[in-house]
C-alpha cells in the first residue's frame, strides 16, 4: 500500500471524555500526527526532522474543567458542554469519534446514540461528509462461540453478525448496531472498532498488577481468579494507528475488530508482570477476593473474565502500520514497563552520601529513605543479607526450586567468602564487596524505587569497580569520560562536612555503648577520621570519580548539632526534588492523617496552654504593677502632705500670733451679746482692735 499522505488542512477530530485513560492516549496519539512527533505509520521521527503539520485538529470534551497533559494534546477542550453547544461542536468537525471502550456510563451511550441520530438527521444539509466511529469494546463478542466448537477456530470479522455480547454490555451491542444501520449513506460514513482490552502508557485495567509488583510489599503478586482465559488485548497506541487508517484510508469494511495478535491467558500477563518488574511468584486467589480487598470493581472483572480468540483480518490485510505491539503484551513487557514508569513518573532515585565518622550519614539517609519511599544501603547490612541468603539456599532451608547449578554457585561463593572473611578478620577485598553491591542495586526494589549509599564506596577505585561498565582498563586510553553502569550509578551525591572538633566533640557526647555499637570510641573514632582525611586528599579521591562522569557532587557544611538534621534535609531536599512513588497506602495516608490530627490538636493545647500562661502573666505582671504604683502613689502623698505641712507652719504660727486671739474674743464676745448682725458685730470688733504686727 502506498504511503498515506497528509491532508492540505487538518482534519478537525472531536473525541469524547479526554480525561479517561482510553480517549486521552487516543487523543495523544492523534494529535502527534505529522507533527513531527509521530509519521503517518506511527513511528517516531528523528529529532533533527523538520516538524510538520498536524494532520489532525483535536477537539475533546471533559466531565469538569481540569488541566494537565492532555491540555496541551488538544487545539480545543469544552469541560460539560451543554447539548446545544455540543451539537454545534460535531457540526464543525470532519471525524466524531466516541469513545465507550472501558468503564463506559450509561449517559455515554445515550450521548453517543443520540449524536449519531441528530447527524443522520441532519446529514442532507452537510457541506463535506463526515465520519462517525464508535469505539466499542470486544466485550459485545464475549458469549460468542467458534463455528466448529471442537476445533479451536479463530473468530473473525466476518463473524460479527453472530457475535453475542456478555450480559452486561447488550446496549453496546445495540448502539453497534444502531451506528452501523445509520452510516450507509454517504454523506456520513460510519464505523465500529471493536478493541481488545486496552494497555501501555502507564496502564489503567492492568495496573493493579504493575502497582503490586512495582511495590513488591508482598512476595507474591494476586491473580483473582484460575487465569486461564484467553484475553484478546491492544496496545492504547496501535488502537490509535487503527483510528488513524480507518479515518485517512476509509475502508469498505465497517466493523473492525482491533486486537494485537497475542491471545495471552491473564495467567500469562500477571505472571510476566511478576517476573519483569517484581517479585517473580504470583498467587491464586478467589475472584471474589478482588471486591472484598477494592483491588477490582465487579465490572473490571468483567473484562479481565473474558476468554475470546479473535482474529483481527482487516488490520492484517487492508491497513498498513509500524505496531508497538504487535505481539502482545508479554512478548514486550520490558518496553510496557519502560512506559509505564516513564508515563507514572515511579523513577528510582539514587543518592549518595558521604562524608567523615559521626556528621550524620545514616540520620540523614534514614530521614531521605523515609521521605522518598527508597531503599538504604549499608555495605554491612548488604554483605550479612548475602551471606544469610547463601546459607539458606545451601541448606535448602527457605528458598525452593533451586537448581543444582545455582546450588553449586551458591555454595562455591559461601565458602570464598568465609575464607576471605577468616583470613582478613572479617573483612572482604574490594572486588568481592563490588560483585555484592552490583547485585543488590541491581536488585528489583532498587531498580523500581532507588536507594540511599551510604558511605560506600570510600575510594576512587571502589567506585570505578562498582559502576563502571565495560573494560575499565582500555576506558582510560580511548575516551576521556568512562562509562559507567547508569541503571546503578547514584544521580546525586551529597558531601557532608565539619570540622574535626566538631565531629570529635559530637562522638564524645554519645552514650558509651552508642559508641561501640557506631565504632565511635577514642581508640577507633580518630583512626577512622584519619583514613577518611587521607583518602579525601589523595591523587584522585572518590569524588573526583564522580567529577569525571560529570555527576558533580553538592557539598554541605554541617555547623550545628540539630538532631533533625533540617538545613541539610531542605537543601538535599530541593536539589532531589519530589519524591516519584505512589506516595502513601490508604492505611498510611489514614494514619499519617491520624497523626496529623494529633500533631494539630497536641499544637492547639499548646498554644491554648501558651496563650494562658501569657495572659496569667500579663495578669500577675499587672496586679504587680498596680500595686507597685499604689505603693508610689501613698509615698507621694505623705511626702506631699510633709511639704504642704512644712509650706503652711509660718502662715499657721502667722494666724496663731495675730489673727486667732482677737478673732476668738470677737467670737466670745458675739456669743455673749448675740447681735443681730453676727458678721458685721465680727467685722467692727476686728476694726476697732486692729492689731499691727510688730
Amino acid at each position: 500500500m502506498e504511503d498515506i499522505k497528509l491532508q492540505s488542512h487538518p482534519k478537525r477530530i472531536f473525541i469524547n471524555d479526554v480525561d479517561q485513560y482510553s480517549s486521552r492516549h487516543i487523543a495523544k496519539f492523534l494529535s502527534t500526527c505529522g507533527a513531527g512527533g509521530w509519521t503517518d505509520q506511527g513511528e517516531a521521527e528523528e529529532p533533527s526532522s523538520p516538524p510538520r503539520e498536524p494532520a489532525f485538529h483535536l477537539v475533546g470534551t471533559s466531565p469538569a474543567s481540569a488541566s494537565g497533559d492532555e491540555d496541551s494534546l488538544l487545539f480545543d477542550r469544552y469541560p460539560s458542554p451543554t447539548r446545544d453547544e455540543l451539537w454545534k461542536l460535531l457540526l464543525e468537525c470532519d471525524v466524531v469519534l466516541y469513545n465507550i471502550s472501558e468503564n463506559s456510563t450509561q449517559h455515554q451511550i445515550e450521548e453517543a446514540k443520540w449524536a449519531i441520530t441528530a447527524l443522520h438527521a441532519e446529514m442532507e444539509n452537510f457541506t463535506s461528509c463526515k465520519m462517525f466511529i464508535l469505539i466499542s469494546t470486544v466485550m459485545t463478542w464475549a458469549m460468542t462461540k467458534p463455528q466448529n466448537p471442537d476445533e479451536a477456530d479463530m473468530i473473525s470479522e466476518e463473524d460479527f453478525r453472530r457475535r453475542r455480547p456478555h450480559p452486561s454490555f447488550k446496549s453496546h451491542n445495540n448502539l453497534e448496531k444502531l451506528v452501523l444501520k445509520l452510516g450507509k449513506k454517504s454523506k456520513l460514513s460510519s464505523y465500529v472498532v471493536a478493541c481488545g482490552l486496552q494497555y501501555g502508557k502507564g496502564e489503567n485495567l492492568f495496573h493493579y498488577f504493575f502497582k503490586m509488583s512495582w511495590l513488591m510489599q508482598f512476595p507474591e503478586v494476586p491473580l483473582f481468579g484460575q487465569g486461564t482465559n484467553s484475553i484478546p488485548m491492544i496496545h492504547v497506541y496501535d488502537l490509535g494507528r487503527v483510528l488513524q487508517n480507518i479515518i485517512n484510508v476509509k475502508p469498505k469494511t465497517k466493523y473492525i475488530l482491533a486486537v494485537d495478535d497475542s491471545n495471552n491467558t491473564l495467567e500469562d500477563i500477571v505472571k510476566m508482570i511478576s517476573d519483569t518488574l517484581g517479585p517473580g511468584k504470583i498467587t491464586k486467589l478467589p475472584q471474589q477476593e478482588a471486591s472484598v480487598t477494592e483491588a477490582f470493581k465487579p465490572e473490571e472483572l468483567e473484562y479481565l473474565s473474558v476468554n475470546l480468540c479473535l482474529d483481527a483480518v482487516i488490520i492484517k490485510d487492508s491497513f498498513s502500520f509500524s505496531w508497538t505491539s504487535e505481539a502482545g503484551m508479554v512478548e514486550n513487557m520490558e518496553r510496557i514497563i519502560d512506559e509505564y514508569k516513564y508515563t507514572r513518573q515511579l523513577l528510582p532515585i539514587r543518592i549518595f552520601l558521604v562524608g567523615p565518622p559521626a556528621v550524620g550519614k545514616t540520620t540523614v539517609a534514614q530521614r531521605l529513605c523515609s521521605h522518598y519511599k527508597i531503599h538504604h544501603i549499608k555495605i554491612r547490612e548488604v554483605i550479612e543479607e548475602k551471606v544469610t541468603q547463601l546459607n539458606e539456599i545451601v541448606s535448602g532451608s527457605q528458598l525452593e526450586h533451586v537448581s543444582a547449578e545455582e546450588l553449586s554457585a551458591a555454595s562455591k561463593q559461601l565458602e570464598n567468602l568465609n575464607k576471605v572473611m577468616e583470613l582478613k578478620a572479617g573483612q572482604l577485598d574490594d572486588y568481592l564487596l563490588a560483585d555484592i553491591l552490583r547485585e543488590k542495586l541491581n536488585s528489583k526494589p532498587c531498580s523500581n524505587q532507588g536507594f540511599v549509599l551510604d558511605g560506600f564506596p570510600e575510594s576512587y577505585q571502589q567506585a570505578k569497580l562498582i559502576f563502571s561498565d565495560g573494560d575499565t582498563e582500555k576506558q582510560d586510553f580511548i575516551i576521556k569520560k568512562p562509562e559507567y553502569n547508569k541503571k546503578i550509578t547514584p544521580e546525586h551525591v551529597f558531601a557532608l562536612n565539619a570540622t574535626d572538633d566538631f565531629l570529635a566533640k559530637r562522638a564524645q557526647g554519645l552514650p558509651q555503648s552508642e559508641a561501640e555499637n557506631m565504632r565511635y570510641t577514642q581508640e577507633e573514632f580518630i583512626p577512622r577520621l584519619t583514613r577518611y582525611r587521607q583518602l579525601n586528599s589523595a591523587a584522585e579521591t572518590l569524588l573526583d570519580y564522580f567529577d569525571e562522569l560529570e555527576i558533580h557532587p553538592e557539598h554541605i557544611e554541617v555547623t550545628t548539632d540539630d538532631s533533625e538534621y533540617t538545613d541539610v534535609m531542605k537543601k538535599i531536599t530541593e536539589t532531589v526534588g519530589i519524591p516519584k512513588n505512589y506516595g502513601l497506602s490508604p492505611q498510611e495516608q489514614e494514619e499519617e492523617d491520624r497523626k496529623e490530627k494529633e500533631r494539630r490538636k497536641q499544637k492547639l493545647a499548646a498554644e491554648a496552654a501558651e496563650k494562658k500562661h501569657r495572659k496569667e502573666a500579663a495578669f500577675a505582671e499587672m496586679v504587680s504593677q498596680y500595686e507597685e504604683w499604689q505603693k508610689n502613689l501613698s509615698e507621694l502623698k505623705i511626702q506631699e502632705r510633709e511639704l504642704l505641712e512644712a509650706r503652711s507652719l509660718p502662715l499657721r504660727n502667722y494666724l496663731m500670733t495675730y489673727v486667732m486671739p482677737t478673732l476668738t474674743q470677737a467670737l466670745s464676745d458675739c456669743c455673749k451679746i448675740k447681735p443681730e448682725d453676727p458678721v458685721n458685730f465680727v467685722a467692727e470688733y476686728l476694726l476697732r482692735n486692729n492689731q499691727e504686727p510688730t
